[in-house]
């Protein structure tokens, strides 16, 4: 209840150092200056207690301290990063603009990151915030006006693919001219770099909505045709349950997901309960390394229905008239939020 009134307070009164009403903590510790993001463990702590004490003026030196470090460097492996930045300034709408502007000295090699958190921080005003810097930010001119044309997905377009089409519809689209096939819509591709950003937004807001987002992903941890699926089913999966075991709140909240979600989430959901409640994370890492392989060895399901069918031959599927991810050589990486720091795809693998 005390994080939230919190959050509240900073949502409106960015300038406002909220926590210091608080007797029992110190001013330096709830106001770290940038120094104090020195090194990347410093920052991935304050990182993972922000949600308790939010500081959101201290946003700008975080982020340019994660520049200097070339933390953006790798798209894939700043996601939580971008999400933590997104959270903030969603739940900071007063000041979303100033706190934008402050981050503006990064190398403009890593803007792409400020453009991304914008259109991801779920403000009403995203757009003309957007628009707002699209002078300041020149070389990524192009990227801002994809989101502004909506040729780029948020994260209200995310593809979560729990109703799959049958086999034979998959054959018909396969065998449909592209020119014949209706325009494919804008959609956030489900992967272990959005579950990190995801993650990263929970981090900056403590709220439920992120998870949520995460728990529609569970369906795909039994995805049998696409190793790609099957990997972001599996880290939705695992983070949930790894960083539960830890975050009391956020158990809760996946509790309370249990009685409204559709059964075929609850039937992971549940699992992912037990495991963070009886602290079994090695059998779940090692259940869900031992499905992608068996996947990767033996091909997805819809291969195997067809082959037996014998109604289409080996020739055919290799021109692709069954639509399935890579099954290749593809590394399982599990983004996690465990033992007080964030983890991304980038930093940490489950199969290490």
């Amino acid at each position: 209840m005390v994080a939230g009134v919190l959050r509240q307070a900073a949502a409106g009164l960015c300038a406002v150092l909220v926590i210091a009403t608080l007797p029992t903590m110190p001013a330096a510790a709830a106001r770290p200056q940038s120094a104090a993001f020195s090194s990347t463990d410093a920052m991935l702590r304050w990182i993972n207690g922000y949600r308790r004490r939010p500081d959101p003026d201290n946003l700008p030196a975080l982020v340019q301290a994660l520049s200097a470090m070339q933390a953006f460097k790798d798209a894939e492996s700043a996601g939580a990063y971008i999400g933590f930045t997104a959270g903030v300034l969603g739940a900071n709408p007063a000041c979303a603009e100033l706190l934008v502007a402050k981050m503006l000295s990064i190398d403009p090699a890593d803007q792409w990151v400020l453009v991304r958190a914008i259109a991801y921080s779920g403000l009403p005003n995203w757009r003309e915030l957007l628009a707002t810097f699209v002078d300041r930010m020149p070389s990524r001119r192009a990227m801002i006006d994809k989101y502004l044309d909506g040729k780029l997905p948020t994260l209200d377009q995310i593809a979560y693919r729990n109703a799959k089409p049958g086999m034979l519809a998959r054959i018909e689209a396969a065998f449909t001219p592209e020119n014949a096939r209706p325009p494919k819509p804008v959609v956030l591709e489900p992967s272990p770099e959005l579950i990190d950003v995801l993650w990263g937004s929970y981090l900056a807001t403590g709220t439920a909505a992120p998870v949520e987002r995460i728990i529609k992903l569970l369906p795909l941890a039994n995805d049998k045709d696409s190793v790609d699926n099957l990997t972001t089913g599996s880290a939705a999966k695992f983070t949930l349950a790894s960083n539960a075991v830890r975050d009391l709140e956020l158990l809760a909240i996946l509790k309370r997901a249990a009685k409204t979600e559709p059964q075929d989430v609850t039937v992971v959901l549940d699992d992912v309960i037990e495991t963070a409640e009886t602290v079994d994370t090695v059998r779940m890492r090692k259940e869900s390394l031992a499905a992608i392989e068996e996947l990767k060895q033996k091909g997805p399901n819809s291969k195997r229905e067809l082959t037996a069918w014998g109604q289409v031959g080996q020739g055919a599927l290799s021109m692709g008239c069954v639509v399935a991810a890579a099954t290749g050589q593809i590394e399982l990486g599990i983004p996690c939020v465990i033992g007080g720091a964030a983890y991304s795809a980038g930093m940490q693998y489950i199969s290490h």
